[in-house]
């Protein structure tokens, strides 16, 4: 079965896990299985104001839609391309007197879309969004009350001119975002900002050693002519060798966390019990989960301890970040990493988790060279674990050559550099604004990596002339989230 664009690939049924997609042909690592538009998507609450609500790109000053007064542009390009699904949209805001939350502005988005085009088979849609999965018979009790919620909130600013739809049908409406709503990114990658649903998407099962990712792409309508902008849309992404006649799977969740916890957050998350070969045979969790070898090997107790310890300083971590107390975190940081050092091992997650953060304040707070020491051990410890051509790997490999590079380790920021950009070729591709950063900053680290190999004495000199007179490259605040997650939920 194959629609519009969607050639290479096809739905089955996949043994005990319902339908699934699978290739037509032969895939490398880094090519384009396929490119989706959403069907339908919303800016998150929190940010609809400084994201535009087209291409979902984070922009310093967006134009305000005149009628609504809610819904923020990059520009006449991208308003003009909103209107079709803004124009009921702004209409029903203006008769309700506010904009109801992301899930019903998304719920009405979907509905206006079936009242338009009916609810069968979508052009490039291998399925309808009668056939997605909604879950709503797995909801517990505070799941069924949040849906009742949603469905009366939405009655009330379903304008009554709009097509009437059955409340088993709006429910079901519901189901099928919270438990498919894909995460949208803005233009760098590193922040939340949106949740869409792509149909075709929803059909690719997990596994959490896929051999596919998925990256969110913003478009581009930069160019003059608009027969050159291209539309916002997921790809996705083939990570190894794909055979015809292959499962393709993405992983709904982070790989770091031990194969129990991955289960727990999938049955929770998603309602299915995870039975993929990581899980099944709990590969990597030992590693995950590794203590110190050697003469004194820590004791079952002390390894507990530790952990529990880490456990309660990740929760204080937490809570200092939200307050912007960033000397608090790296104080706790130190603490804890000095009571791990002596029993986990150099892959723990626990341990890992505790470098990424001190790693990332300390760039913040441009203490460069204590940054580095622990992004160059986190980075080492990720590589062990996670698959090689993994996004969440590549921008933390990019992170910590960007740290390296700051602290005038030029040989090792360079480097890291090189492999981040590697494997975002393949996760991001090419034309991604992630890897055109990346590519500007490895010739520029090339450059100055010649510049220090010639002489070294000089290559100083000209740095700290050049950090005299120009205020250092600060890096981002860091973000209390973790990179965004495949699949949007509420919590």
């Amino acid at each position: 079965m194959t629609k519009g664009g969607m050639e290479s690939v096809e739905v089955f049924t996949s043994e005990g896990k319902g339908r699934g997609l699978k290739a037509q042909k032969e895939f490398l690592p880094g090519d384009v299985i396929f490119a989706e538009p959403a069907y339908a998507a919303v800016v998150f609450d929190s940010l609809t104001h400084v994201i535009c609500h087209t291409c979902f790109k984070r922009q310093e000053r967006l134009h305000r839609c005149g009628q609504c007064k809610f819904a923020y542009y990059c520009d006449r390009t991208c308003q003009r391309a909103a209107w079709l699904n803004h124009k009921n949209e702004c209409s029903a805001i203006k008769r309700h007197g506010k904009a109801p939350t992301e899930n019903i502005r998304l719920a009405a988005r979907i509905l206006w879309k079936i009242e338009r085009e009916g609810s069968g088979l979508a052009e490039g849609c291998l399925v309808s969004i009668d056939d997605l999965q909604n879950h709503v018979d797995s909801f517990g009790e505070e799941e069924k009350k949040e849906l009742r919620t949603d469905v009366e909130s939405f009655l009330e600013f379903w304008p009554p001119q709009s097509q009437q739809f059955g409340m088993q049908f709006i429910s079901h409406i519901f189901g099928v975002i919270s438990c498919n709503g894909f995460t949208l990114s803005d233009q760098r990658g590193l922040q939340a900002v949106g949740v869409g649903i792509f149909p075709n998407l929803c059909q690719a099962n997990h596994d959490c050693w896929p051999n596919c990712t998925v990256i969110f792409n913003n478009g581009n309508h930069e160019a003059v002519r608009s027969m050159f902008h291209t539309q916002m849309r997921i790809e996705l992404r083939a990570l190894s060798k794909i055979s015809p006649g292959d499962e393709l799977t993405v992983s709904y969740v982070d790989f770091l966390n031990v194969s129990e916890e991955r289960r727990k957050q999938l049955k929770k998350q998603y309602y299915f019990d995870c039975a993929c070969e990581h899980c099944k045979k709990q590969i990597k969790d030992d590693l995950m989960l590794a203590v110190k070898e050697g003469e004194s090997k820590p004791s079952a107790e002390t390894v507990k301890e530790v952990i529990q310890f880490s456990k309660d300083t990740l929760e204080k971590i937490n809570k200092a970040r939200m307050e912007g107390l960033y000397h608090e975190v790296v104080k706790l940081c130190r603490e804890c990493l000095k009571k791990q050092e002596p029993v986990l091992g150099d892959t723990n997650i626990y341990l890992l988790r505790i470098l990424s953060i001190a790693s990332e304040v300390l760039s913040y707070l441009q203490m460069f060279e204590e940054a580095a020491d622990y992004a160059k051990r986190m980075v080492d410890g990720y590589m062990k674990i996670y698959h090689p051509n993994n996004a969440q790997l590549g921008m933390a490999v990019m992170r910590a050559g960007v740290t390296h590079w700051h602290a005038g380790l030029i040989e090792a920021g360079h480097g890291l550099i090189c492999k981040a950009y590697a494997i975002l070729l393949i996760t991001h591709g090419p034309s991604h604004p992630i890897t055109k950063d990346l590519e500007v900053m490895r010739v520029q680290t090339e450059m100055e990596l010649r510049m220090f190999q010639q002489n070294e004495f000089m290559y100083y000199k000209m740095r700290e002339a050049a950090l005299k007179n120009q205020k250092i490259q600060v890096m981002p605040e860091p973000s209390n989230e973790t990179s965004p997650s495949l699949f949007h939920k509420k919590e």
